[in-house]
């Protein structure tokens, strides 16, 4: 009877060679192309993939990948039933037109839906802030919320300085990429803020509030950004409501400083990052809330070595009123390549962005699918989203 020995050997090698792990640096490179979708998928598989896909490694060169293919993110809240959802779609990079005028479309696609009766502040690094709404009274401690992993997390109470606080708490989430923690820094504020309170997520002790000192007496805004580590927010002198100056929080040594701007902000005015530096974009005619047709320009002031403004000017293309049918209101500038986004100011009716090459003078008008069954519905834009799989 013949042997049957050695061909049962060399199948058992030949299988134990094709079963060989993937080395990790290749794996990890093959997972960052996969959506954050399959990857959840895959963290469920075994052992091995769900602590590589919950490495702080994983996670950091995840976003980094995710950087270079900045979203429109599409927040919309239902006050009515206390629902907010969240869609996304890539950025669209215009083609090169050699008119001053074209549009294409792009298709939003939802990624969650939760229940909440706080008030949307802000979006940073891809986790959303959520605090203090006015219809909601007594409802201060902030929610934090990953849209990708549909995690929240509502942050322990705030040490207020009296029981009889009867004004606001004001929270903004920012990034220190040195630490690389998000930390929440929120403070009281009825006319001047105070009692400033911060907090670091992610640590493997039990969240608490930590006080940090302010010297400088200011009132604080809903307009700020989170860059390179530094928490900005447009602020008012004293006990002025009115923004002429600008608040610098280094996430880092948690320290304050501040900006004079020079005169009071313009209505219009947002706060964007501008080549990793501070900008503050604004129309450059009349002070008002909203871009019309009548618009002729855009400032930018850049804030260059942390002291001196730096301005831009940005000149509208005559086909400006032949797009523009409608007020709008600036979204803010897309990180990389500078081009300004503006939206409809009553964006219950959104369903088309517009595009402001700056360098090239042109504009493109975006329209936006996948929206209708929203509308009517009070909407917030975030034109550099990002996803971060890191979880709370």
């Amino acid at each position: 009877m013949t042997s049957r020995g050695p061909p049962t050997t060399r199948s058992r090698k030949s299988t134990h060679r094709n079963s060989l792990p993937v080395p990790d640096d290749l794996a990890m490179e093959i997972f960052t192309r996969l959506s954050a979708k399959a990857i959840a998928r895959c963290r469920c598989a075994c052992k091995s993939w769900s602590s590589m896909l919950r490495s702080q490694d994983f996670t950091d060169s995840f976003l980094t990948k995710s950087s270079t293919r900045p979203q429109f993110l599409f927040v919309c809240q239902d006050h009515y039933s206390n629902h907010i959802s969240f869609s996304s779609s890539s950025s669209p990079h215009p083609q090169k037109e050699e008119n001053s005028s074209s549009s294409y479309t792009v298709t939003a696609n939802h990624l969650a839906r939760f229940r909440s009766s706080h008030m949307l502040l802000g979006c940073t690094n891809g986790f959303l802030c959520y605090g203090f709404n006015p219809v909601w009274k007594g409802r201060i401690d902030p929610v934090i919320y990953n849209p990708i992993t549909r995690q929240s997390l509502t942050l322990p109470r705030l040490k207020l300085s009296s029981k009889r606080f009867l004004g606001i708490v004001v929270s903004y989430l920012g990034y220190d990429p040195v630490s690389k923690e998000f930390k929440v820094l929120s403070m009281e504020s009825s006319r001047v803020s105070a009692n400033h309170q911060v907090l670091t997520l992610g640590t493997n002790k039990k969240l608490s509030w930590r006080s940090v000192h302010c010297s400088t007496p200011h009132s604080s805004s809903g307009k700020w950004i989170s860059i390179s580590g530094v928490l900005y927010y447009a602020a008012g002198a004293n006990t002025s409501s009115v923004t002429s100056m600008v608040a610098c929080f280094d996430m880092n040594v948690e320290k304050f400083s501040f900006v004079n701007f020079g005169r009071v902000m313009h209505g219009s005015t947002v706060l964007v990052d501008y080549n990793g530096k501070l900008g503050l974009l604004m129309s450059g005619d009349a002070p008002g809330d909203n871009i019309s047709r009548a618009s002729k320009s855009f400032e930018l002031w850049v804030l260059r070595d942390g002291a001196e403004w730096c301005k831009h000017l940005y000149v509208l293309p005559p086909l400006w009123k032949d797009v523009v049918t409608e007020t709008m209101g600036i979204a803010g500038i897309i990180v990389g390549t500078n081009e300004i986004v503006l939206a409809p100011f009553l964006q219950n009716s959104l369903s088309y962005v517009i595009y402001f090459n700056v360098e090239k003078n042109t504009l493109t008008k975006v329209g936006i699918q996948g929206m209708e069954a929203s509308r009517g519905k009070r909407f917030d834009i975030y034109i550099n989203y990002v996803e971060n799989l890191k979880l709370l």
